[in-house]
């Protein structure tokens, strides 16, 4: 029988400017240690830095799809003003199946998990790693796992940054809309087209190129399509806006602090004012980043990490 906790390897991780696609100045030794862990859908791959201080929750990040945790986070983790907070917050970074480096192909046969199952899947890896509660940050396909991770576990989840998020399930207007601009004949494509606007596939080649070459090399293909159909078939995460003396006490919603995040230009704004339309006004902030696309913690890590540092602040973590 498998052990339920393996430790992978523990290393000492020197990023380098390709790595983190990081234009500040950068940590050099950052002690990582690497983790398989046994969950009730599957193997999960996670990344610790740090070690949990006292009773602060842990920062838990997961990523987007033609993504992994380095090249979804490495970008805001490595910026400088950024350290300065997690320096007081252990991290962990969530690698969805199959999305991490090197992964290798599933089976024939295997089947994915659907987004429920992945949110199911992290309980394990709080209760593995002995974390008691968390503070999220998703981007895309991974908001939306931690915010239905969050409205199973409300006691695991103390606040959530969630960049990109799409509360609906994907409609047949989305699907016919990208039949009709004609980028769904190739999954790199169609996850470029998730990232990022149409300008800026066009006005940003260096970032575009990067990411694009990320995508098409470095994540395993089949892995690739797999995690994609699964964001694809989500279902609506069926949250609604509590109104004061009607429902507040029975609405299905977010009951922890939640920071919305999307750029000015980016495919998600209209997903993100829609779920920001259905969380209680009091206890939600929309973000929009002015000058900004699709990867606002890659291109804005600056504005992102000031504006997590109030947030953190705002639930009671100054320092």
């Amino acid at each position: 029988k498998r052990c339920e906790f393996q430790t992978l390897r523990q290393k000492h991780y020197f990023p380098s400017l390709t790595d983190c696609l990081c234009r500040q100045p950068i940590q050099c030794f950052v002690c990582l240690r690497e983790h398989d862990i046994e969950t009730p859908h599957g193997v999960l791959h996670v990344t610790m830095r740090g070690v949990p201080k006292g009773n602060r929750p842990v920062i838990l990040t997961y990523h987007d799809i033609g993504l992994n945790h380095k090249s979804c986070f490495n970008t805001l983790f490595n910026y400088e003003d950024m350290q300065e907070i997690t320096q007081h917050f252990a991290v962990v970074h969530v690698d969805a199946p199959g999305q991490q480096e090197a992964a290798p192909p599933f089976p024939s046969g295997y089947r994915y998990p659907t987004m429920d199952e992945l949110a199911e899947m992290l309980p394990s890896v709080m209760t593995q790693l002995k974390v008691n509660s968390v503070i999220g940050i998703g981007v895309g396909a991974g908001a939306y796992i931690l915010t239905r991770f969050a409205l199973n576990n409300p006691t695991l989840v103390e606040g959530l940054v969630l960049i990109n998020v799409d509360p609906c399930a994907e409609g047949w207007i989305d699907w016919a809309a990208s039949k009709l601009s004609g980028w769904t004949s190739n999954l790199v494509d169609i996850v470029m087209a998730h990232h990022f606007s149409t300008d800026e596939l066009t006005d940003n080649q260096e970032l575009i190129q990067t990411y694009r070459l990320h995508i098409a090399q470095d994540i395993n293909q089949d892995n690739l399509a797999l995690f994609c159909g699964s964001y694809q078939y989500r279902r609506d995460l069926e949250i609604e806006r509590p109104v004061v003396g009607l429902n507040e006490d029975t609405v299905n919603t977010l009951t922890c602090p939640a920071l919305l995040v999307v750029g000015d230009t980016s495919p998600a704004v209209e997903a993100v004012v829609e779920c920001n339309s259905r969380l209680n006004p009091t206890k939600t902030t929309l973000l929009k980043m002015a000058d900004c696309g699709g990867l606002p913690q890659v291109v804005q890590p600056g504005k992102l990490a000031e504006a997590f540092k109030y947030f953190v602040q705002g639930m009671g973590y100054s320092k």
